[in-house]
C-alpha cells in the first residue's frame, strides 16, 4: 500500500475465518500510525455470490430468493390482469435471473434451499388466473417453463460442454478420462475426482461427474453449443418439469 500509494480504509476491511477449526486470530491494519483491529464477518458477497465461513451458500439462496420475491410482488401490483405470454416474459427477464445467479458456484446444498428458490417460481405461476387451479407441474407445462431443479442441472451440463470443448482457457476444473480401464461411455468422459468432505460433494467438479458421463455420445459430441442445448433438452425431456416440491 505504501509502495503503490494505495491507502486502505481499515473500517471498511473485514476478516473471514474459514473452517470450523480456524483459530480465529485477530488481525490489524495500520492506519494513520495506529493499529486498527479488523472486524470479523460470517457472510460476504463477492461478485454477487454470498459465501460463508464454511464455504456453503445457503445464505446466498435465501438472499437471492428475497430479491426475486420483491420483484415478483412489484409485477403483481403493477398489473390488474396478466396473461401467460406477458407473465412468462416478465418472469424470465426480471425474476428468474436472480434465482439462477452464480448457480455453478452457489449450487443449493440443502433441500431447504432448493425449496426456497422453487417456491418463488411456484408463486409466479399462480399469478395467472386460469392456471391457479392446476398442480405446479401442470402449470409449468402450460407455460413451457422448466423447473429450476432442471435448469440448474442443464446449466451444469452446458458448463461441462464449454470446458471440454475449449470454450474456456482452463483445464484445471475438469479432466477428461483418457485411461483404458473403462471403455464404456462417450469420448468426453470425465475423470472422477475423489472427495472426502461432505460439503465438497456439492462442488461443481464433483457433482457434474455422474450426469455428464451418463449422457450419450451424440449429445456430448454436438458440433456447437446451440446444438448441444437442443440435443440435451431432447435427451432430458422427461425431466424438464420434474420438481423438488409438491404444488
Amino acid at each position: 500500500a505504501d509502495k503503490w500509494q494505495l491507502s486502505f480504509n481499515a473500517t471498511k476491511c473485514k476478516v473471514m475465518h474459514i473452517g470450523i477449526t480456524n483459530p480465529k486470530e485477530d488481525y490489524f491494519m495500520v492506519q494513520d500510525g495506529k493499529n486498527v483491529a479488523l472486524k470479523s464477518t460470517a457472510v460476504e458477497k463477492d461478485l454477487g455470490v454470498h459465501v460463508d465461513t464454511l464455504l456453503k451458500f445457503d445464505k446466498h439462496a435465501e438472499l437471492q430468493a428475497n430479491k426475486a420475491n420483491k420483484l415478483l410482488g412489484m409485477i403483481r401490483r403493477a398489473f390488474t390482469h396478466i396473461d401467460r405470454d406477458n407473465m412468462s416474459m416478465l418472469y424470465k427477464s426480471l425474476v428468474r435471473p436472480h434465482l439462477e445467479y452464480g448457480h455453478a458456484i452457489a449450487y443449493p446444498r440443502l433441500k431447504k434451499s432448493e425449496l426456497i428458490l422453487e417456491s418463488i417460481q411456484r408463486r409466479a405461476t399462480r399469478i395467472i388466473p386460469e392456471l391457479k387451479g392446476l398442480e405446479y407441474e401442470d402449470r409449468l407445462k402450460a407455460l413451457d417453463l422448466p423447473s429450476l431443479y432442471y435448469r440448474r442441472d442443464r446449466g451444469d451440463m452446458i458448463e461441462c460442454y464449454k470446458m471440454t470443448h475449449g470454450y474456456y482457457d482452463t483445464d484445471q476444473i475438469l479432466k477428461l478420462d483418457n485411461s483404458d480401464r473403462n471403455l464404456r461411455g462417450h469420448s468426453f468422459k470425465l475423470q472422477m475426482t475423489q472427495s472426502t468432505k461432505n460439503v465438497r460433494h456439492h462442488f461443481f467438479s464433483i457433482r457434474v461427474f455422474t450426469k455428464w458421463n451418463a449422457l450419450p455420445e451424440d449429445v456430448v459430441s454436438a458440433p456447437s453449443l446451440n446444438a448441444f442445448k437442443n440435443q440435451l433438452d431432447n435427451n432430458w425431456k422427461h425431466l424438464k418439469y420434474l420438481t423438488v416440491i409438491q404444488a
